[in-house]
């Protein structure tokens, strides 16, 4: 449907909607970009604070994979017109305060009444163009890292179904408010990045090989798990956009009759606020030493995901 969208051609888009990007790059100067995102959703966590603060880290998390830095935001909220008005307090607060720690500042948004609650923002950032970091830059020989373990979508199905320990719910909590900043410099030595989201992992790795040209080889014994998911998983809490990327990334992907069912399942769990997925050369792999080497980039071969 996207590419039936129409267009105006322009020399200043580096990045636009054509490799799924994370976000929009538009160049002002030879030495300055905009990086642009919008992503807002219905909460995922019964707190309301708690849920202000990571629509705000998953709508910054876009201009980090970018290898940009966030500078303003624009609220984006649908809440019903006759809403707690505490609650919503506590959710732009929330929103609010994790904008600022990422220094980020906020600038208005727009509401709308609406039965269903959704909150996020737009959030626009600078890069230098030379220094944009997309999707499309795995290259061969490559190895992959992802800075953040997954299962958020899996923990907060079990939560919504009541078999979630508190524990397990506060450790995805915690994981999905940790902003996707990078070390100093770090994300120079690097030749792609993207976010993992509401696609799961391999649905944004499918994105990162479609746009590079490549194949992406993930080995599964190293791929980090939030603590409970892959008991929930087993005991089928799959939330709805687990299948969904399922039945839309599997064409690309093959994966090895060893890896367990719930692992599997857990790869296209759809991630809020997730981690990184980097792509860049072995020796460069020091300068994000919190993060988690669980692939490798390959030449292309016969289908975009290969799982181990």
């Amino acid at each position: 449907m996207l590419s039936r969208i129409p267009r105006l051609p322009n020399a200043n888009v580096l990045v636009g909607f054509d490799t799924s990007d994370d976000a929009g790059v538009y160049k002002l100067s030879p030495s300055l970009a905009l990086v642009q995102t919008v992503d807002f959703f219905t909460p995922i966590v019964d707190d309301p604070y708690t849920f202000g603060a990571i629509a705000a880290a998953n709508a910054l998390s876009d201009v980090y994979a970018m290898g940009g830095t966030p500078l303003t935001a624009l609220s984006v909220l649908a809440y019903p017109e006759k809403g707690d008005l505490d609650d919503l307090e506590a959710i732009l607060r929330g929103g609010a305060e994790k904008l600022l720690e990422a220094g980020c500042v906020l600038l208005g948004g727009h509401s709308v009444k609406d039965d269903e609650v959704k909150f996020g923002y737009a959030i626009t950032g600078t890069v230098h163009p030379d220094h944009v970091k997309a999707n499309a830059g795995a290259r061969p020989g490559d190895v992959l890292l992802l800075t953040k373990p997954l299962g958020t979508g899996v923990i907060t199905t079990a939560l919504k179904r009541g078999l979630a320990t508190d524990a397990h719910v506060e450790a995805a909590i915690a994981s999905m408010l940790t902003l996707n900043r990078t070390p100093p410099g770090a994300v120079e030595h690097t030749h792609g990045i993207t976010d993992v989201t509401g696609f799961g992992l391999l649905g944004h790795a499918r994105e990162m090989a479609k746009a590079s040209g490549v194949t992406l080889e993930f080995h599964s014994q190293e791929i980090e798990f939030l603590p409970g998911a892959l008991d929930y998983a087993r005991a089928g809490a799959l939330p709805g956009g687990l299948h969904n990327n399922c039945d839309f990334a599997s064409c690309d992907v093959t994966i090895a009759a060893h890896v367990p069912a719930e692992v599997a399942h857990l790869l296209y769990d759809p991630q809020t606020s997730g981690g990184l997925l980097i792509a860049l050369p072995p020796e460069a792999a020091v300068h994000f030493p919190l993060a988690r080497q669980i692939g490798r980039v390959l030449t292309l071969g016969e289908k975009a995901i290969c799982v181990l």
